[in-house]
């Protein structure tokens, strides 16, 4: 077939092939085209790489600027050093389990767990992480969750941080340590983002075993969303135990950052029949001593190289006592 005989057949075909497949052979695939965004990829990534910089404009021949001013290069995030490991002294003989009540929160928990091992391993904090998971069908309980991570926390360790899953600590200076003294509320009023009332205990408390024991943990009773650290106030005062909170801490309502978005992450703040009445009471009864619960499963995981242990728990609700655990 002529030249002219040929091109008059392509027009009856769709008017000719683009130019880019006139480089191909007449029999292609789509792997030559794939190969070849590949490589026009790899070069444009290559051209930005050696255009960027904060130095000032590209310089043509006899220094003269060329071009516009260079674009800085997409910051990379410096790798932290690894952590020592923890049979060295300066690491000290007290063991933290960080008790993280959770249900549906992953976004928060995929920034929380790896962050949180950073933190306290650059303190030298032995811990370990516990996310107590909810997976029942009943309203959340963050105190009944804190009181199965207690029970299943394990002998290795000797105190605990009753930590939300929303709030990082951002300011290095803050206490973590042993809490020998008393309970240690380090998200104290003066420094929470939120919640300023003097009688606050929520967000991060840090309390050894024996003083949560002495406390009873804490109230079984409180079903959806607040409430449960206001109660569990009083039971620290009633058992003769003082709470102490930072100081010289400068960074002042700047010391966190919370992770929680209220426009689409409602909270369960309902209040249902008795419970309006039930909530401002103290619960002198329940506990650790009656919580009721079932481990579903116990799994080790690796987030980003941060290790822990998820407890999927199944509580247990008696409604003729607490009929506020289901929206019934």
């Amino acid at each position: 077939m002529g030249p002219a005989r040929r091109r008059a057949a392509l027009r009856l075909r769709g008017g000719g092939s683009p130019p880019l497949l006139g480089l191909l052979p007449g029999r292609f695939s789509v792997f030559p085209l794939f190969f070849l965004a590949l490589l026009l990829g790899f070069a444009s990534l290559l051209w930005l790489q050696l255009s960027c910089s904060g130095e000032g404009p590209l310089s043509g021949g006899g220094g003269q600027s060329r071009g516009g001013p260079r674009q800085p290069c997409p910051p990379q995030a410096p790798q932290p050093p690894p952590a020592p490991p923890e049979d060295e002294p300066s690491w000290g003989p007290h063991r933290l389990a960080l008790l993280v009540p959770f249900r549906e929160r992953f976004e928060e928990l995929l920034t929380f767990v790896p962050y949180m091992h950073r933190f306290l391993s650059k303190k030298r904090i032995r811990h370990h992480i516990f996310v107590l998971n909810q997976v029942d069908h009943f309203r959340f309980n963050r105190a009944s969750l804190i009181n199965v991570g207690f029970l299943e926390s394990g002998n290795d360790t000797d105190y605990i941080a009753m930590h939300d899953v929303d709030l990082l600590p951002l300011n290095e200076q803050l206490d973590y340590s042993f809490p020998e003294a008393g309970p240690f509320h380090v998200a104290s009023p003066e420094l929470h983002p939120l919640y300023h009332y003097k009688t606050y205990v929520g967000g991060i408390l840090l309390l050894t075993k024996q003083h949560y024991e002495m406390c009873n943990g804490m109230s079984n009773r409180f079903w959806g969303w607040g409430r449960e650290d206001d109660e569990f106030y009083r039971r620290i005062k009633g058992a003769g135990l003082q709470v102490r909170r930072p100081s010289g801490i400068t960074t002042g309502y700047e010391t966190f950052q919370h992770l929680h978005d209220p426009a689409w992450r409602k909270r369960d703040q309902k209040r249902i029949a008795a419970q309006k009445q039930e909530q401002f009471k103290v619960d002198r009864e329940g506990g650790l001593n009656n919580v009721r619960y079932r481990i579903e499963s116990r799994t080790a995981l690796n987030v980003a190289g941060a290790p822990c242990t998820v407890l999927n728990i199944l509580l247990d609700c008696d409604t003729s006592e607490t009929p506020w655990c289901t929206f019934g």
